[in-house]
């Protein structure tokens, strides 16, 4: 284990260590402190950010793997965080975070330099995060570090709606016909994005039972697969909300069919609505959206390392949730 050092700070902090599954609950308390401080700073004091419910704690920390590190402060608490993602070569970064006492101080330098040395180790053509667009000192810092703006992440939410549900659900596949159709959504991805691997999602939401992946087929031929999570996002929750972690269409005419089988979908499963972070480079993928009731909810700003920013396919649509 390495020191931290090189901040303005005379403590020096301990990490990075590997984060593991019984950090969860100090991880959740630093967690909401600081992302509720965060919003306060920005004039929102009445907001309060609650802890993530612990079973989409253990998917991150699983699904960054040795991404997912700390550091701690001299009294032994977490002072720091990052996971630090690698899908295939899309790196990404989230959640991360830096005690408010810590912050000013070159941690969050530390931090993020750490995620961004980690993914350019192994070969990462996409290194990003996304951050509040209103939040001025974050693009600030992050633009010090090399990060360069790109397009909105928008939120959008669609209302579960009665319908004939098309798509193939993975998890009602044998074991065979899984493993053939995960190697399905590889080709699709792969053709429309070269490098990008959504794969160890797909299992582990499978293994954690958190939701599922639908597929939307064309006699045999994969035109659309969607990775979803219906377990709550926020500790202590009902499940509401569908949420889509990831969304590849061969052409936007798949988006669409994918996009109301997903709300006919959720309605099966009994959540009130789904919800999906679609990135503004696809413009006609929002249009869809917007046209079949879509609700705008909330926006993020993408931000990627100079040189290492987004695949845009010439065709199709690639969605890609920065978040968990």
């Amino acid at each position: 284990m390495s020191a931290a050092r090189g901040w303005r700070d005379e403590r020096a902090l301990d990490g990075p260590a590997q984060i593991v599954d019984d950090d969860i609950p100090e991880l959740n308390r630093l967690f909401s402190e600081a992302f509720t401080e965060r919003y306060r700073k920005d004039g929102m004091v009445s907001v309060r950010v609650p802890g993530l419910n612990p079973q989409m704690w253990r998917y991150a920390i699983a699904d960054a793997a040795r991404g997912a590190v700390l550091w701690r402060a001299p009294d032994g608490d977490i002072a720091a965080f990052n996971l630090v993602h690698a899908s295939g070569t899309e790196g990404w970064m989230g959640p991360l975070a830096v005690a408010s006492q810590f912050q000013g101080r070159g941690a969050g330098k530390a931090v993020v330099t750490h995620g961004v040395d980690w993914l350019k180790a192994r070969n990462a053509r996409v290194i990003g995060l996304e951050t509040m667009p209103r939040t001025m000192d974050n693009i600030g810092f992050y633009s010090s570090l090399d990060f360069v703006p790109g397009p909105l992440t928008i939120t959008l939410s669609l209302q579960a709606a009665l319908g004939a549900t098309r798509v193939v659900e993975l998890s009602r596949m044998s074991s065979e016909q899984q493993d053939a159709a995960v190697g399905q959504c590889a080709d699709l991805l792969g053709a429309l994005c070269p490098g990008y691997d959504f794969t160890r999602e797909i299992r582990l939401t499978q293994e954690l039972g958190l939701g599922d992946t639908l597929l939307s087929y064309t006699g045999t031929e994969l035109r659309a697969f969607a990775l979803c999570h219906s377990a709550p996002l926020v500790e202590g929750r009902e499940r509401e909300e569908m949420r889509v972690l990831k969304l590849v269409a061969r052409d936007d005419d798949a988006f669409a069919r994918i996009v109301v089988d997903l709300a006919s979908y959720a309605r099966r499963i009994g959540t009130r609505a789904m919800s999906v972070r679609l990135q503004g480079a696809y413009a006609g993928a929002y249009r869809t959206l917007i046209a079949q009731g879509a609700k705008v909810r909330w926006t993020d700003l993408r931000m990627t390392v100079d040189g290492y920013g987004e695949c845009v396919p010439r065709s199709g649509v690639v969605l890609s949730n920065w978040e968990i």
